[in-house]
């Protein structure tokens, strides 16, 4: 992570200039403060907490700003989203935000920024787990700290969320092996212990608590997250141990 403190310290500065007031604070949460940062593999997540809804003129600017930082930020780039700070305490599900960022997006807003910066509002069930990881793992890089804005994420609502992300994982772990395999050892973990992991963290604690029968889709998943290797799960073992994971989750 150090390579990249730099970045974030200029990213910072980029949203006082550009939000001023409107700004409560900059946030940092993710792999970057869960001890797993790796940067060919994970991106920077932010939240941004604002103290209401932002003009289409300084959204687009700021959103500018983003797509231009996001040219020296690591591989996978910048994810954010902006909210409220009326939304975090008490904490409102699902989430309300008022502009997100992530590269999957970029073409969107490059090719029509006055459609996208309309349309990129609304409501993100995803925020629950980001705001969970936030509240208690992450990192204030400005303004109020974590806990002066963030009232903790009741526990059915980041269940939700994170479930969220697995329920069709038989059918689609192959097309991203590596994710939903430690994903699900994470959401487990959760059910099982009420354990908020990072991904490298579910993954060892898959290692732990799960048949061994398993245990080389677990290690190849760690190696690939942690390197430059690509797993290449058996199809049948990878969809089986979906299947398992999901029937344990119920």
């Amino acid at each position: 992570m150090k390579e990249y403190q730099n970045f974030i310290d200029n990213f910072v500065r980029q949203n006082q200039s550009i939000l001023g007031s409107s700004l409560v604070g900059v946030y940092l949460h993710g792999s970057a403060v869960m001890g797993c940062f790796n940067g060919k593999r994970s991106d920077l997540d932010f939240i941004i907490v604002v103290h209401h809804d932002l003009p289409a003129a300084v959204k687009r600017r700021y959103t500018d700003m983003v797509v231009a930082q996001n040219t020296q930020a690591p591989a996978k780039g910048i994810e954010l989203s902006i909210v409220e700070e009326s939304v975090c305490q008490p904490f409102v599900y699902p989430t309300p935000f008022v502009l997100h960022f992530s590269v999957e997006h970029l073409d969107w807003y490059r090719s029509n920024p006055a459609d996208y910066i309309e349309k990129m509002n609304g409501t993100d069930k995803d925020l629950a787990a980001h705001f969970t990881i936030l509240y208690h793992r992450g990192k204030t890089l400005c303004g109020k700290e974590i806990r002066e804005v963030f009232s903790e994420v009741d526990s059915a609502d980041y269940f939700d969320s994170i479930r969220g992300d697995i329920e069709n994982a038989v059918e689609e772990i192959m097309e991203n092996p590596m994710y939903i395999t430690l994903n699900l050892c994470r959401v487990l973990a959760y059910r099982k212990e009420r354990l908020i992991l990072s991904k490298l963290e579910g993954g060892k604690w898959g290692l732990a608590n799960l048949p061994q029968k398993y245990a080389p889709l677990l290690t190849d998943a760690l190696a690939e997250y942690t390197s430059d290797s690509t797993m290449e799960p058996d199809t049948a073992l990878a969809r089986e141990y979906a299947a398992y994971m999901l029937k344990s989750l119920n």
